[in-house]
């Protein structure tokens, strides 16, 4: 037996008493905790934890600090870059039993939430206040997972991403201790922004478990639309236009040919077979109406046509449930394939050079790779399609994938709008921070000495 056995047995003797069936080490656990969505192979750990409480969480961490044991926090499980997996072993700490909604503070527009509590169930508990939560990465994700991957989506060019909801949170740091950082107040200049800087740490600082979230009033009109064009340029050059021209748009998507082609064969829907805008805008009846028209005078600008607008609940909700099923649909498109999963953002000015020259790399590729994203901050993905028991059709989707990050860097942009580092973006992370990635590193250090939580991920190695 090796020393790290011994440790992880150690550990599991001594949370044993803690958790009672809380803690499992059944094969079937450990398989569904070593999964991820995109291309990353099992990965199994060594032990699943349900915490149920703050304290659960603060004693598990001492217990496995104690012992030298890796601990990776998990929330559905729906990240694309391989965030949850334990690539050194050690326990998975699950917080789907920690998904109660705390306390709805209407008058302040805000909430505090346990962080196994996804983003659907949290507007379902808001419907009867006139708020909601908007920020919607499509996955019904865990709120503790989206503000560590911060996280953003759909709604994003209108109401922002994680960074900007999130007011405050508890963290249980590496060696047990809980913190609180951020207060209720809407501005604060006191000190460092601790929130800041757990949101979007990716489980490598601490293991948040409790949020304060910002809400917003339900807009007293919705309007959503969808438009066809001949082209990939035009329809980039649309978004362009409408962004300059600032209309406050609440979303705006983009999907290309082969996406809408992949989801008319998933959902039996019609559409033609050419990229296409949705669109969707908030406000009051007045001002969706106006804007909508406008829009609409931009894109057929543009040469676009089907322009289809509708009001009732029923066809926006079919619209973006399209859209977030649309991975599920390129999927399903080629049997039996497992999807490595692009995502880079640049400035608006340099989108359309962006998509374009990614679409023409991903036609000499011979792999598919439909093309969808959130175009109206910039940020799109292609959905490059492997089968995974080809070596060769890896490296190409890698060297696709590589090629993407280096053209984003180049034309100002990230290797990542949304999705994270994780494991799939920590090679492009010193090119793209320089020294700052090792001062990132330096910061993990300073917080957790003895690397155990979610170790292998994000921070330069060894960080």
């Amino acid at each position: 037996m090796t020393k790290t056995e011994a440790q992880v047995e150690a550990a599991i003797a001594a949370l044993g008493p803690l958790l009672g069936q809380r803690l499992s080490l059944s094969k079937s656990d450990l398989a569904q905790h070593g999964r991820s969505e995109s291309y990353f192979p099992l990965t199994l750990p060594d032990a699943v934890a349900w915490p149920e409480t703050t304290t659960e969480v603060a004693r598990i961490v001492a217990i496995c600090a104690q012992h030298a044991v890796p601990v990776v926090a998990w929330g559905t499980g729906t990240s694309l870059e391989g965030h949850a997996l334990a690539v050194r072993g050690g326990l998975v700490v699950d917080f789907s039993r920690m998904n109660r909604v705390l306390e709805i503070r209407p008058e302040d527009m805000d909430v505090t939430v346990q962080p196994g509590l996804t983003r659907e169930a949290l507007n379902e508990e808001l419907r009867a206040t006139g708020l909601f939560f908007p920020v919607d990465p499509g996955a019904n994700a865990a709120l503790g997972g989206m503000a560590a991957t911060r996280a953003s989506g759909t709604t994003t060019v209108r109401y922002g991403t994680m960074r900007d909801n999130v007011l405050a949170l508890e963290v249980v740091l590496a060696d047990g201790r809980v913190i609180r950082t951020g207060t209720r107040a809407r501005k604060s200049a006191a000190g460092f922004d601790l929130t800041g800087l757990m949101v979007g740490s990716e489980g490598t600082l601490g293991l948040i478990t409790e949020l304060t979230l910002r809400l917003h009033g339900q807009p007293e009109a919705i309007s959503a639309g969808v438009c066809a064009f001949a082209d990939m340029g035009s329809a980039v050059a649309a978004v362009t236009d409408t962004i300059q021209m600032g209309l406050p748009m609440a979303r705006i998507e983009f999907v290309d040919a082969a996406t809408a082609a992949a989801v008319n064969a998933y959902a039996g829907m019609g559409f033609p077979l050419v990229p296409h805008l949705l669109v969707e805008f908030h406000g009051s009846e007045a001002a969706v109406a106006e804007h909508a028209a406008a829009f609409g005078e931009i894109v057929a600008d543009h040469g676009a046509t089907g322009f289809d607008w509708s009001v009732r609940a029923e066809d926006r909700k079919a619209l973006w449930t399209m859209r977030h099923n649309a991975y599920y649909a390129i999927l399903a498109s080629r049997r039996g394939a497992r999807a490595l999963v692009t995502d880079i953002c640049v400035p608006i000015s340099r989108l359309a050079q962006a998509v374009e020259e990614t679409q023409a790399d991903i036609a000499t590729s011979g792999l598919p790779g439909p093309i969808l994203g959130h175009v109206g901050d910039g940020n799109f993905h292609a959905i490059l399609l492997i089968d995974e028991t080809r070596p060769d059709e890896i490296e190409v989707a890698k060297a696709l994938s590589r090629r993407m990050v280096e053209r984003a860097l180049a034309l100002g942009g990230t290797s990542t709008g949304e999705h994270g580092v994780g494991l799939g973006k920590r090679d492009f992370m010193a090119a793209e921070h320089g020294e700052g990635w090792a001062v990132m590193g330096e910061i993990k250090r300073a917080l957790d000495p003895a690397n155990i939580l979610n170790p292998g991920k994000l921070v330069p190695p060894g960080g």
